[in-house]
C-alpha cells in the first residue's frame, strides 16, 4: 500500500522542537559582525554564504574563503574578548517567534528549541524569556546536528515518543533529514538561504510531513 501523502500527519503531536538560526532568529547580524571583523563588505560575506550552502557546504566555509586556514573557533574566542562576541535581543527574532510559540504552547504542546549554536547563544536565548518549555544548543550539550545523539536529547526533553514530536526548520542535511531519519515528524520552513533554496528539493518533499512558509503556518496545521 501507498504510503501517507506529502503534508499528512501520521501521529499525534505532542511536542514541536524548534531549530533556531534562520528559523527563530535572523543570522544577519551574526554574518555582519563577521564581515566588520574580517573587514570585508557584507555583500561579500553574504554571497559567499550562499555559496557555499548552494553546494551543501558548511557555512563556516564562506569565512575560510576570505581567510584560508583560519581557525573559526579561536576567532571567535577573540571576538568575544574585544566584546564584538554574540549578540541577541528582541530585533533579531523573526516576527512570528512569540505569536506562533504562545499559540503552540497555549494549546497544550511541550516546546522545545534545539539547535546548532554555541553555550553563549543559549544563555542569550534563555535570556529573551521567550513561551518555551526548553532551550538549549548544541554547544552546551557536546553533540551537534546531524548527530543521532542530537535528536535522541532532543526527544528526552521533549518527554514524548520519537514520532510525537515535530521538528521544525530550514536545513535539509541538518534538520529535515536527519529528524525524519530519528523517527521524528517534520516541517520543512521556506525561510533564510536554506530553507528557499531547498523548498521544493523532492527529497524535501518526501522527507517532510509539512512544509510551511511562516511558522504561523505552523500553528494552522497543528492547532487549526
Amino acid at each position: 500500500m501507498p504510503g501517507p501523502a506529502p503534508g499528512t500527519l501520521t501521529r499525534v503531536i505532542r511536542a514541536v522542537a524548534f531549530d533556531i538560526g534562520e528559523t527563530l532568529v535572523s543570522d544577519t547580524r551574526y554574518w555582519a559582525a563577521w564581515s566588520d571583523w574580517l573587514g570585508v563588505p557584507h555583500h561579500t560575506l553574504s554571497a559567499l554564504v550562499g555559496a557555499v550552502v548552494a553546494q551543501g557546504r558548511d557555512n563556516a566555509d564562506a569565512v575560510r574563503l576570505i581567510r584560508p586556514g583560519i581557525d573559526v573557533d579561536a576567532v571567535r574566542a577573540a571576538m568575544e574578548s574585544a566584546g564584538r562576541g554574540e549578540q541577541l535581543d528582541e530585533s533579531d527574532l523573526y516576527p512570528d517567534v512569540r505569536p506562533a510559540l504562545t499559540a503552540l504552547r497555549d494549546a497544550g504542546l511541550r516546546i522545545v528549541i534545539a539547535g546548532n549554536q554555541t553555550a553563549r547563544a543559549g544563555e542569550l536565548l534563555r535570556g529573551l524569556d521567550l513561551p518555551a518549555d526548553v532551550i538549549a544548543t548544541s554547544g552546551e550539550w557536546g553533540v551537534a546536528k546531524p548527530q543521532r545523539g542530537f535528536f535522541d536529547r532532543l526527544v528526552d526533553l521533549a518527554d514524548a515518543a520519537p514520532d510525537e514530536v515535530m521538528y521544525v526548520g530550514d536545513h535539509p542535511a541538518n534538520d529535515t533529514h536527519p529528524a525524519h531519519s530519528a523517527g521524528l515528524q517534520t516541517a520543512h520552513l521556506r525561510r533564510g538561504p536554506w530553507g528557499h533554496l531547498w523548498a521544493d528539493d523532492p527529497a524535501i518533499v518526501r522527507a517532510a510531513d509539512l512544509r510551511i512558509d511562516s511558522l504561523m503556518d505552523l500553528v494552522g496545521r497543528l492547532v487549526g
